[in-house]
Order: C-alpha cells, then structure tokens, then sequence
C-alpha cells in the first residue's frame, strides 16, 4: 500500500496500524482502538479531542483495510476518588467517601446512584451527541464480571518482575510498600493503598494488614476484591481487551512507556501509540476535569459550526494549544478555506484535505474575501443585532448569492452575531486619536474622497500602507492599529482594504469622521 502521497497524520497511524495487522502479530482478524476516561469529573473538551481524534485514525484505516474496527471507550470508575472536584454540589457527600472507587461514591448530583454512573452518562450523551460510534466500557463492572480475572492472574503469577520493574521509578517510601494490587476494604469499601505481605497463586490470594480490623486479611484477586494500580491495569487492559491503538497525552508518556514493559511482561502487545500535546486555558493551564476550566464543546458549539471545533482538533494533535473563545475565528476562517478547496479537488487532493476527516456536511462555497473575520467585523461596525443587518451587506457586495439556499452562510451570519455579542460589543472602547494619528485619518479620508467605488481591495490596501510610511510609523502594524482602536473600537481587526470594499467606501469614510479628534 503507497501511503507516500498522503501527508496528513492520521494515514501516518493509520499505515502503522496496517503493518501491525500484516505481520500478525496479534493473530486477530478485526482491530481495537480505545481511548480511556477517568470519572472524577464531567466529561471535557479533551475528552471529546481523544474520541474525535481517534475515529479520524479509524476513518484513515477503513480507507486501506476491510478488517473490522471497534472503539472502545473506557472508564476507569474503580479508581479510587482522592480529593473533591471543584465543580460539584453537595461537596460534603464527596468529602465523606474519599478514598473509595467512584463507582460507590453517591452521586452529588442526586441523580444517578453514584457519581461515577452520573460521570459515564454525561459522557456517553457527550458522545452520542455527535453520532461517534463506540462501545462503551465501565472498569467497575469488567472487574466485577469477572472479564479481568484472567489478566488479573496474569498479573498475579509475575508479580515480582512487575514490581522488579516499577520500583526503580518509585521514591524511597513508596518503594517500600508498593503492590500492583490495591484491594478493596470489606469494612469502608475504600481502595486501599497497602503493603502486601504474601501472594498465594494457588488460592489466588494476596494477604495484607487492615489497620481497622488490626488482623491480616486473605484477599481474593479476582471479582472485583482488588484492582490494580492504574499503570498495571493499563498493560492489563491492552491484553484482556486485545487493545490495537490508544493515544495519550503527553502527561502520560512514561506512564505508557511503563506500561508497554508490563504489557510485554503479561504476554501482550503493546498498541499502536500516538502522543498528543495538552489544551492549555486562556491563562496556560493544562485543562482539568475537576476544575472544570478552558473552554467546554458547548461553548464552542454557541459561536461557530461544530466542523470548526473538529478542524481545531484536527491540526497539530502533537502542538500544545491554547484553547479560549479568540482562536474560534481562526479555525472557522480554516474552515471555510478547506471546504472551498474540498468542493473542487479531486479524490486524491481530497485526500490530503483536512476536511475529509472532518463530519463535514458543508457543500456550498463560500466567497473566497467574505471570511468568518470579516463578518464578525461587519457585526461590529454595524452593532448587529441580528443577522438581517449583515446580510444587507452581504446581498450589496455579492448580489448573485441567494440567501434562501446559503445556509452555511446564514449559520455563520447567526454565529458571528452571537459571537459579537459576547465578545465584542462589551469590550468596544474607541480611544481619542494623537496629532500624529489625526492627521493619518484624515488623509485616509481625503483618498478615499478622491477614488470611486470600482477600485480594487488591493489598490486600497497599498495605499493605506503609503499614508502609514508617509508618517513615518517605524512599524506599519501601529498605523493599521490606529484604526482598528481609534475606528472600530477594537484591538484588532480584518484586512482593511478588503474591509472598506466589503463594508462600503463612503460608509467607511463616515465611520472615520465620526471618530475624528478635529
């Protein structure tokens, strides 16, 4: 198979995939991918780009190979909880069952019967939502079902060479306790974090010491009496599911690498990996589950198409991005570039476009000027407060586009509305213009006076460039600030040329005037 015209990175996963099957390895004749999700908080952004990310590796696969594909989505609601989200009711609820997995802990909800099985809904509607196709897995109930117990053996009967590979990456005092196994309290149902005195394979037992009961315990392995610390039950997982492909963050590469080693360890083969770099929030953090920071799918979904959040999940998995409201003009504008390309590309150059991996459904062209940028700066000259003010515009500048049958361009029309709304209009501030600046819009004024409505975008544009060297601004982007501050209210703004074409020159030439310091 002739992967070298493909560029794009899911076919890159996708051909290691392929190898992965051709050697036979794994003697199987369908392929599983999954992605896992721990439920001490609601189901965020990230969670969707590890899903979504996913099913473009499977789509890149199925176009090059017949085998069966599942996605597994995991839950690991055995875990025990260790501290109390931030963003949840009824905290104390919480607070009086830490420790335990959060498949026992109530819902603090109060509406499902733990806080786990609230988690894991909200996720599974999550993903439904966009029509993902995926199985879904509870850890707590695989555990219970006894499904892990042949792996949990596994684990059992090369207990000293997993611990002989995890100590060297433990301190001193976790060293001297350490047990792949944490069992499970029969007093407090709390996961348990103890030393393991004696292992017996033959009754598939590990003894340890309850310091409630002040007696040693014979705990049985297997049925959900014990669970494994969650790096062994990583490699177990991969071998009792038969995992082919799972990706992670990068938070999580040595993990994954220590993994692999336990996997291989148990008898399995290590899956198919890609690393991808984190979402940070407006402020660098890494977004979390428990603080509920950065921005959510929904929010997103309020301002623009769900194929811009897709496009921004898309691009560079392995480069950390910063994800707040002010890169959603960007991936919109992406967008709208890649669907026009897409339209009139053949099969191959389509293959090569990010949209193919995109649930795109977009098949109309959009005006190669008329982007997502422009209209949410016509929003905000104009304090549109409905999307009939820009389309006066619009049907202006482009009298053959039929509103009726543009219905992307009416979404992205109601979008940049909203979007102006919210992020715009409550931060409008125009300030008053120095000498220097003064005489620069006057100028602009005098020129545009002098030309007729027929020049070009491009001619306005090189001549607003002029009046800027003519006043000797050191940096032409301080001139073309002038106006953005001084004229749209707004720190920065749309290529003015095209702007002025689009919006209207003698319209402009007010705009400019009323905000005149003469």
């Amino acid at each position: 198979m002739d992967f070298s015209n493909l560029k794009l990175w899911p076919f890159s996963e996708a051909e290691k995939l392929i190898n992965r099957v051709k050697s036979n390895l794994t003697k199987k004749n369908y392929v599983i991918f999954e992605t896992g999700y721990g439920p001490s908080g609601l189901p965020h952004i990230g969670t969707f780009g590890e899903v979504l990310r996913t099913l473009m590796v499977i789509k890149a696969f199925k176009n090059f190979c017949d085998l069966p594909t599942k996605l597994l989505v995991f839950s690991d609601d055995m875990d025990g909880l260790r501290k109390v989200p931030e963003n949840v009711p009824n905290k104390h609820l919480v607070r009086e069952n830490l420790y335990k997995s959060l498949s026992s802990i109530p819902d603090p909800f109060e509406k499902f019967d733990s806080f786990a099985e609230h988690n894991n809904q909200k996720l599974i509607e999550f993903l439904n939502r966009f029509d993902f196709d995926f199985e879904f897995k509870s850890a707590t109930n695989l555990y219970k079902n006894g499904t892990f117990n042949d792996g949990l053996l596994s684990i059992l009967e090369n207990y000293e060479k997993i611990r002989n590979t995890i100590l060297p990456t433990l301190g001193k005092e976790r060293r001297e306790s350490y047990s792949p196994f944490l069992p499970i309290c029969e007093h407090t149902g709390e996961v348990l974090q103890v030393k393991v005195e004696d292992i017996n394979l033959e009754t598939k037992e590990i003894v340890y010491f309850n310091k409630i009961s002040k007696k040693y315990i014979n705990a049985s392995i297997l049925n959900g009496n014990c669970k494994l610390q969650w790096k062994v039950d990583w490699a177990m997982r991969w071998k009792v599911l038969g995992v082919d492909y799972e990706m992670n963050g990068k938070d999580l590469i040595e993990s994954f690498q220590l993994s692999s080693k336990i996997n291989k360890i148990i008898g399995g083969i290590p899956p198919i990996n890609l690393t991808y770099e984190l979402f940070l929030d407006e402020n660098g953090e890494k977004i979390s589950k428990s603080k509920g920071n950065g921005l959510s799918v929904d929010e997103w979904l309020s301002f623009a198409p769900q194929e811009s959040l897709e496009l921004f999940m898309f691009q560079t998995p392995r480069k950390a991005k910063r994800l707040y409201f002010d890169v959603i003009p960007k991936f919109t504008d992406e967008l709208i570039k890649y669907s026009n390309q897409f339209i009139e590309q053949n099969e191959e150059e389509q293959l090569n476009n990010p949209i193919w991996f995109v649930n795109s459904k977009i098949n109309e062209k959009i005006p190669t000027s008329l982007s997502f940028n422009l209209i949410l700066n016509l929003a905000s000259v104009c304090n549109a407060e409905n999307s009939d003010i820009l389309w006066g515009f619009i049907s202006k500048y482009y009298p053959n586009i039929d509103r009726k049958n543009s219905i992307f361009l009416n979404y992205l029309s109601e979008m940049a509305v909203c979007y102006y709304k919210k992020f715009i209009h409550p931060f409008k501030k125009h300030r008053i213009p120095s000498k220097k600046e003064n005489e620069g819009l006057i100028l602009l004024v005098e020129f545009l006076n002098d030309i007729d409505d027929k020049e070009t975008s491009e001619n306005i544009q090189k001549k607003i460039y002029e009046i800027g060297k003519k006043l000797r601004y050191e940096s032409l982007k301080d001139w073309f600030s002038v106006i953005y501050e001084v004229v749209l209210g707004q720190t920065q703004g749309p290529r003015i040329g095209s702007f002025i074409k689009f919006y209207g020159r003698k319209e402009f030439i007010l705009l400019v005037e009323k905000h005149l310091n003469r």
